[in-house]
Protein backbone atom coordinates (compact mmCIF):
# COMPACT_ATOMS: atom_id res chain seq x y z
CA UNK A 1 0.00 0.00 0.00
CA UNK A 2 1.09 3.42 -0.85
CA UNK A 3 2.22 5.66 1.83
CA UNK A 4 -0.05 8.58 -0.43
CA UNK A 5 -2.98 6.39 -0.86
CA UNK A 6 -3.09 5.38 2.62
CA UNK A 7 -2.93 9.34 3.56
CA UNK A 8 -5.73 9.69 1.28
CA UNK A 9 -7.83 6.96 3.24
CA UNK A 10 -7.22 8.43 6.25
CA UNK A 11 -8.21 12.19 5.04
CA UNK A 12 -11.32 10.75 3.73
CA UNK A 13 -12.23 8.67 6.94
CA UNK A 14 -11.78 11.60 9.15
CA UNK A 15 -13.86 13.81 6.96
CA UNK A 16 -16.41 11.68 6.35
CA UNK A 17 -16.93 10.63 9.90
CA UNK A 18 -17.06 6.66 9.44
CA UNK A 19 -15.29 3.79 7.17
CA UNK A 20 -18.83 3.17 5.11
CA UNK A 21 -18.86 6.96 4.41
CA UNK A 22 -15.13 7.00 2.73
CA UNK A 23 -15.43 4.38 1.45
CA UNK A 24 -17.59 6.05 -1.19
CA UNK A 25 -15.13 8.76 -1.19
CA UNK A 26 -12.54 6.74 -2.19
CA UNK A 27 -14.04 3.99 -4.57
CA UNK A 28 -12.98 0.83 -2.06
CA UNK A 29 -14.83 -1.14 0.22
CA UNK A 30 -14.80 -0.15 3.83
CA UNK A 31 -12.90 -3.67 4.71
CA UNK A 32 -10.08 -2.59 2.60
CA UNK A 33 -10.32 1.11 3.96
CA UNK A 34 -9.45 -0.56 7.42
CA UNK A 35 -6.82 -2.17 6.28
CA UNK A 36 -5.25 0.92 4.95
CA UNK A 37 -5.56 2.57 8.22
CA UNK A 38 -3.90 -0.13 10.00
CA UNK A 39 -1.16 -0.13 7.32
CA UNK A 40 -0.78 3.16 8.45
CA UNK A 41 -1.13 3.15 12.35
CA UNK A 42 1.57 0.12 12.28
CA UNK A 43 3.84 2.28 10.17
CA UNK A 44 3.39 4.90 12.59
CA UNK A 45 3.31 3.50 15.68
CA UNK A 46 0.67 4.56 16.98
CA UNK A 47 -3.61 4.82 17.00
CA UNK A 48 -4.88 7.15 14.53
CA UNK A 49 -8.43 6.56 15.04
CA UNK A 50 -9.78 4.55 18.44
CA UNK A 51 -12.61 2.26 17.34
CA UNK A 52 -15.41 0.85 19.20
CA UNK A 53 -18.79 -1.11 17.86
CA UNK A 54 -20.41 1.76 18.40
CA UNK A 55 -18.60 5.11 16.94
CA UNK A 56 -15.15 5.94 16.88
CA UNK A 57 -13.13 9.18 17.45
CA UNK A 58 -9.83 10.49 16.43
CA UNK A 59 -6.53 10.27 18.67
CA UNK A 60 -4.82 13.65 19.79
CA UNK A 61 -2.11 11.90 17.25
CA UNK A 62 -4.92 11.66 14.72
CA UNK A 63 -5.66 15.13 14.58
CA UNK A 64 -2.08 15.81 14.81
CA UNK A 65 -1.76 14.03 11.34
CA UNK A 66 -4.31 14.81 9.73
CA UNK A 67 -3.28 18.11 9.26
CA UNK A 68 -0.26 17.74 7.93
CA UNK A 69 -1.55 14.85 5.58
CA UNK A 70 -4.17 17.22 4.60
CA UNK A 71 -2.16 20.16 3.78
CA UNK A 72 0.65 17.39 1.72
CA UNK A 73 -2.29 16.42 0.05
CA UNK A 74 -3.69 19.33 -1.52
CA UNK A 75 0.19 20.75 -2.25
CA UNK A 76 -0.05 18.06 -4.57
CA UNK A 77 -2.97 18.90 -6.07
CA UNK A 78 -1.89 21.55 -6.66
CA UNK A 79 1.29 20.72 -8.17
CA UNK A 80 -0.22 18.62 -10.58
CA UNK A 81 -3.31 21.01 -11.31
CA UNK A 82 -0.52 23.43 -12.54
CA UNK A 83 1.21 21.22 -14.62
CA UNK A 84 -1.73 19.86 -16.07
CA UNK A 85 -3.15 23.63 -16.80
CA UNK A 86 0.05 24.59 -18.32
CA UNK A 87 -0.31 21.93 -21.42
CA UNK A 88 -3.14 22.10 -24.03
CA UNK A 89 -3.14 18.19 -24.19
CA UNK A 90 -6.09 16.27 -21.97
CA UNK A 91 -3.43 14.22 -19.52
CA UNK A 92 -3.78 12.63 -16.11
CA UNK A 93 -6.66 11.31 -13.36
CA UNK A 94 -9.91 11.96 -13.62
CA UNK A 95 -12.60 11.24 -10.88
CA UNK A 96 -16.00 11.26 -11.47
CA UNK A 97 -18.45 10.32 -9.50
CA UNK A 98 -22.71 9.23 -10.84
CA UNK A 99 -25.60 7.82 -9.30
CA UNK A 100 -25.30 3.82 -9.93
CA UNK A 101 -27.89 3.66 -12.99
CA UNK A 102 -27.57 6.62 -14.90
CA UNK A 103 -23.77 5.99 -14.01
CA UNK A 104 -23.96 2.16 -14.95
CA UNK A 105 -26.12 2.54 -18.09
CA UNK A 106 -25.41 5.60 -19.17
CA UNK A 107 -22.24 7.23 -18.78
CA UNK A 108 -20.12 3.94 -18.30
CA UNK A 109 -20.50 3.35 -22.22
CA UNK A 110 -19.34 7.14 -22.59
CA UNK A 111 -16.48 7.11 -20.72
CA UNK A 112 -15.29 3.91 -22.97
CA UNK A 113 -15.94 5.86 -25.72
CA UNK A 114 -14.20 8.76 -24.22
CA UNK A 115 -11.09 6.87 -23.34
CA UNK A 116 -10.56 5.84 -26.97
CA UNK A 117 -10.61 9.62 -27.65
CA UNK A 118 -7.63 10.07 -24.81
CA UNK A 119 -5.60 7.50 -24.30
CA UNK A 120 -3.61 10.08 -21.97
CA UNK A 121 -6.32 9.99 -19.64
CA UNK A 122 -7.06 7.40 -16.91
CA UNK A 123 -10.71 7.73 -15.73
CA UNK A 124 -12.07 6.75 -12.18
CA UNK A 125 -15.82 6.43 -12.21
CA UNK A 126 -17.40 5.85 -8.95
CA UNK A 127 -21.19 4.73 -8.62
CA UNK A 128 -22.74 5.52 -5.53
CA UNK A 129 -26.79 6.76 -4.41
CA UNK A 130 -25.03 8.95 -2.36
CA UNK A 131 -24.33 12.76 -2.93
CA UNK A 132 -20.77 13.21 -2.84
CA UNK A 133 -18.79 16.50 -1.56
CA UNK A 134 -16.66 17.95 -4.19
CA UNK A 135 -15.30 20.08 -1.91
CA UNK A 136 -14.46 17.87 0.56
CA UNK A 137 -13.39 14.69 -2.04
CA UNK A 138 -10.78 14.45 -5.01
CA UNK A 139 -13.20 14.29 -7.44
CA UNK A 140 -13.13 16.48 -10.31
CA UNK A 141 -16.73 15.90 -11.91
CA UNK A 142 -20.42 14.58 -10.65
CA UNK A 143 -23.09 13.63 -12.15
CA UNK A 144 -26.73 14.52 -9.91
CA UNK A 145 -30.55 13.75 -10.21
CA UNK A 146 -31.71 16.87 -8.83
CA UNK A 147 -32.79 20.59 -9.30
CA UNK A 148 -30.93 21.85 -6.66
CA UNK A 149 -27.02 22.14 -7.25
CA UNK A 150 -24.55 23.95 -4.71
CA UNK A 151 -25.01 27.83 -6.37
CA UNK A 152 -20.63 28.11 -6.46
CA UNK A 153 -20.36 24.50 -8.50
CA UNK A 154 -20.12 25.13 -12.24
CA UNK A 155 -23.73 22.88 -13.62
CA UNK A 156 -24.44 21.77 -16.96
CA UNK A 157 -28.18 20.78 -17.33
CA UNK A 158 -28.16 17.39 -19.55
CA UNK A 159 -31.48 15.59 -20.41
CA UNK A 160 -33.80 14.83 -17.93
CA UNK A 161 -33.81 11.48 -16.10
CA UNK A 162 -37.44 10.17 -17.08
CA UNK A 163 -39.38 6.74 -16.17
CA UNK A 164 -41.01 4.45 -17.84
CA UNK A 165 -43.30 1.97 -16.76
CA UNK A 166 -42.80 -1.63 -18.71
CA UNK A 167 -43.48 -4.85 -18.89
CA UNK A 168 -43.08 -7.93 -21.04
CA UNK A 169 -45.01 -9.09 -23.84
CA UNK A 170 -45.17 -12.80 -21.48
CA UNK A 171 -45.78 -11.08 -18.71
CA UNK A 172 -48.96 -9.47 -19.68
CA UNK A 173 -50.06 -12.28 -21.28
CA UNK A 174 -50.76 -14.10 -17.96
CA UNK A 175 -51.34 -10.47 -15.68
CA UNK A 176 -53.89 -7.50 -17.37
CA UNK A 177 -52.39 -4.61 -18.19
CA UNK A 178 -52.96 -2.13 -15.42
CA UNK A 179 -54.38 1.18 -16.57
CA UNK A 180 -54.21 3.41 -13.32
CA UNK A 181 -51.58 3.47 -10.43
CA UNK A 182 -54.27 1.33 -8.17
CA UNK A 183 -54.40 -1.33 -10.59
CA UNK A 184 -50.52 -2.09 -9.71
CA UNK A 185 -51.44 -3.54 -6.29
CA UNK A 186 -52.73 -6.64 -7.37
CA UNK A 187 -49.22 -7.12 -9.60
CA UNK A 188 -46.27 -8.61 -9.71
CA UNK A 189 -43.65 -5.14 -8.70
CA UNK A 190 -40.03 -4.66 -9.49
CA UNK A 191 -38.53 -1.92 -7.37
CA UNK A 192 -34.97 0.20 -6.86
CA UNK A 193 -34.01 0.30 -3.34
CA UNK A 194 -33.01 4.18 -3.57
CA UNK A 195 -36.32 4.88 -4.13
CA UNK A 196 -37.70 6.60 -1.14
CA UNK A 197 -38.85 9.77 0.97
CA UNK A 198 -35.83 11.67 -0.50
CA UNK A 199 -35.64 10.14 -3.57
CA UNK A 200 -39.00 9.10 -4.68
CA UNK A 201 -41.04 8.56 -7.96
CA UNK A 202 -44.68 9.20 -7.26
CA UNK A 203 -46.88 8.52 -10.21
CA UNK A 204 -49.31 10.81 -11.53
CA UNK A 205 -53.37 10.69 -11.76
CA UNK A 206 -54.70 13.82 -12.33
CA UNK A 207 -53.76 16.44 -9.73
CA UNK A 208 -53.01 13.81 -7.86
CA UNK A 209 -49.58 12.01 -6.61
CA UNK A 210 -49.64 8.48 -6.22
CA UNK A 211 -46.46 6.62 -4.39
CA UNK A 212 -44.76 3.40 -6.48
CA UNK A 213 -45.98 0.34 -4.30
CA UNK A 214 -44.00 -0.31 -1.69
CA UNK A 215 -44.86 -4.48 -1.87
CA UNK A 216 -42.48 -5.79 -4.46
CA UNK A 217 -41.39 -9.37 -5.39
CA UNK A 218 -38.07 -7.93 -6.10
CA UNK A 219 -35.75 -4.90 -4.76
CA UNK A 220 -32.83 -4.35 -5.86
CA UNK A 221 -29.98 -1.34 -6.05
CA UNK A 222 -29.63 -2.10 -10.31
CA UNK A 223 -31.08 -1.22 -12.34
CA UNK A 224 -30.05 -3.94 -15.11
CA UNK A 225 -30.81 -6.33 -12.14
CA UNK A 226 -34.45 -5.01 -12.37
CA UNK A 227 -34.50 -4.81 -16.21
CA UNK A 228 -33.25 -8.42 -16.60
CA UNK A 229 -35.55 -9.89 -13.98
CA UNK A 230 -38.59 -7.40 -16.17
CA UNK A 231 -37.62 -8.78 -19.63
CA UNK A 232 -37.53 -12.82 -18.41
CA UNK A 233 -41.12 -11.95 -17.36
CA UNK A 234 -40.84 -11.21 -13.55
CA UNK A 235 -42.99 -8.46 -13.28
CA UNK A 236 -44.21 -4.68 -14.10
CA UNK A 237 -40.78 -2.47 -13.64
CA UNK A 238 -40.09 1.29 -13.59
CA UNK A 239 -37.04 2.62 -15.10
CA UNK A 240 -35.16 5.69 -17.24
CA UNK A 241 -35.92 5.65 -20.61
CA UNK A 242 -32.05 4.98 -21.51
CA UNK A 243 -32.15 2.07 -19.09
CA UNK A 244 -35.14 0.19 -20.87
CA UNK A 245 -34.78 1.69 -24.45
CA UNK A 246 -33.02 -1.34 -26.22
CA UNK A 247 -35.65 -3.42 -24.70
CA UNK A 248 -38.85 -1.50 -25.66
CA UNK A 249 -37.41 -1.19 -29.85
CA UNK A 250 -36.64 -5.07 -29.67
CA UNK A 251 -40.38 -5.57 -28.28
CA UNK A 252 -38.60 -7.38 -25.38
CA UNK A 253 -40.71 -4.98 -23.11
CA UNK A 254 -44.25 -2.93 -23.80
CA UNK A 255 -44.89 0.42 -22.06
CA UNK A 256 -47.43 0.50 -19.53
CA UNK A 257 -49.76 3.86 -18.18
CA UNK A 258 -47.71 6.55 -19.94
CA UNK A 259 -49.77 9.17 -18.82
CA UNK A 260 -49.33 8.09 -15.30
CA UNK A 261 -45.50 8.58 -15.60
CA UNK A 262 -43.43 10.44 -13.03
CA UNK A 263 -42.53 13.97 -13.69
CA UNK A 264 -38.68 13.93 -14.96
CA UNK A 265 -36.19 14.89 -12.94
CA UNK A 266 -33.42 17.30 -13.95
CA UNK A 267 -29.72 16.21 -14.46
CA UNK A 268 -26.81 18.14 -13.76
CA UNK A 269 -22.97 17.42 -14.49
CA UNK A 270 -21.42 19.52 -11.77
CA UNK A 271 -17.86 20.53 -10.88
CA UNK A 272 -15.54 23.14 -9.36
CA UNK A 273 -14.81 26.78 -10.52
CA UNK A 274 -11.22 25.96 -9.61
CA UNK A 275 -10.89 22.63 -11.97
CA UNK A 276 -12.81 24.54 -15.22
CA UNK A 277 -9.54 25.02 -16.11
CA UNK A 278 -8.18 21.33 -16.89
CA UNK A 279 -7.99 20.13 -19.88
CA UNK A 280 -8.94 16.69 -19.14
CA UNK A 281 -12.15 18.00 -17.08
CA UNK A 282 -13.06 20.38 -20.24
CA UNK A 283 -11.96 17.53 -22.83
CA UNK A 284 -14.69 15.06 -20.73
CA UNK A 285 -17.45 18.11 -20.60
CA UNK A 286 -17.37 19.08 -23.74
CA UNK A 287 -17.81 15.34 -24.62
CA UNK A 288 -20.61 14.36 -22.66
CA UNK A 289 -22.48 17.57 -23.33
CA UNK A 290 -22.08 17.14 -27.27
CA UNK A 291 -23.17 13.17 -26.81
CA UNK A 292 -26.23 13.88 -24.54
CA UNK A 293 -26.76 17.89 -25.11
CA UNK A 294 -26.26 20.47 -22.71
CA UNK A 295 -26.30 24.45 -22.43
CA UNK A 296 -23.70 26.65 -21.79
CA UNK A 297 -22.42 26.52 -18.37
CA UNK A 298 -23.62 28.32 -15.44
CA UNK A 299 -24.02 28.45 -11.81
CA UNK A 300 -27.02 26.83 -10.46
CA UNK A 301 -29.63 28.50 -8.09
CA UNK A 302 -30.60 27.28 -4.85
Amino acid sequence: MSKLRQMEVFVAVVEAGSFAEAAVQVGMSAVMVGRHIQSLETALNTRLIQRTTRRQSVTGEGRLFYAEAKTALEQIEYAFKRVEASTDRPSGLLRVTAPMTLGSALIGPLVTEFMQLYPEIQIELILSNKVVDLYESSFDLGFRISERVDVNLVCRPLPPYRMVICAAPKYLATWQAPQTPEDLSTHRILTHTSWNNRFAWPLRQGNKDIPWPERAVLKSNDGKVLLEAAIAGCGILMQPDFLVAAALVSGELVPLMSACAPEPKPVQMVYLRSKKSLPKLNAFVTFISERLGSSTPKPHAH
